[in-house]
């Protein structure tokens, strides 16, 4: 697998989603993380974002929060000039997408299968209890 993921986010999100996505999915090399820590400041976080992805020839970002330090930091990159695909409002869905997507070679679909998780399961509960009514 050529292409790497990187996660950004305030505090350790991103290495907690990594952790979890990988009690799904096994372990997962090519998934990196770069957290803002709170006694971290824009520059830090920048010189941690390019430190991290200097080596990497083919990745893209997905961040915790749109207009968000981290998604922010990455932004400016891309306005600079670097050729960086950045995703804001990261959730497992995505990882898992990701992944899938790497293993299968089928373009993924980010945006659609964050969407498709998004689910008030009281009215799921509330249908399928309806469905056995009738």
């Amino acid at each position: 697998m050529t292409k790497q993921l990187v996660l950004v986010s305030h505090g350790r999100f991103c290495e907690e989603l990594k952790k979890s996505t990988e009690m799904i999915m096994g372990p997962l090399d090519f998934i990196h993380t770069v957290p803002l820590l709170p006694e971290e400041g824009i520059d830090d976080f920048t010189a941690k974002f390019s430190a991290t992805v200097k080596d990497l020839d083919d990745y893209i970002v997905f961040a915790d929060l749109f207009g968000g330090t981290p998604c922010n930091v990455v932004s400016r990159l891309i306005l600079e000039g670097l050729q960086i695909e950045l995703y804001a409002g990261m959730n497992m869905p995505m990882v898992i997408e990701f992944i899938n997507s790497a293993l299968t070679g089928v373009e993924a679909k980010y945006i659609e299968k964050a969407n498709k998780y998004i689910v008030k399961v009281n009215d799921v509960l509330a249908e399928m209890n309806d469905d056995e009514d009738e």
